[in-house]
């Protein structure tokens, strides 16, 4: 259930953001390769720190990742929302 809904809402940020949507074949390559470096990011971890320690530490270090792409897209839609009116 949860998949057609994350596509779907994938595709509209690719066009509020950059104007179409990616080629299918470059969204899926793009999920792979952030999947294996969240696992690789998560085993890093949980054989420095162990299970307990590593997973509060990667819970923490991805809701800081999040915050950051978050802030980035305000200010990138911000921006280029500014020069789109300025242009008209």
């Amino acid at each position: 259930m949860a998949g057609p809904v994350y596509d779907d809402a994938a595709s509209n940020g690719q066009r509020d953001i950059i104007g179409g949507s990616l080629p299918l074949t470059t969204t899926r390559v793009l999920r792979v390769v952030g999947t294996c470096a969240l696992l690789f990011a998560l085993g890093v971890l949980a054989t420095a720190h162990g299970w307990g320690l590593g997973l509060v530490m990667f819970s923490g270090h991805s809701s800081i990742a999040a915050g950051i792409v978050l802030c980035a897209l305000i200010r990138y839609v911000r921006t280029h929302a500014r020069r789109r009116t300025i242009e008209y």
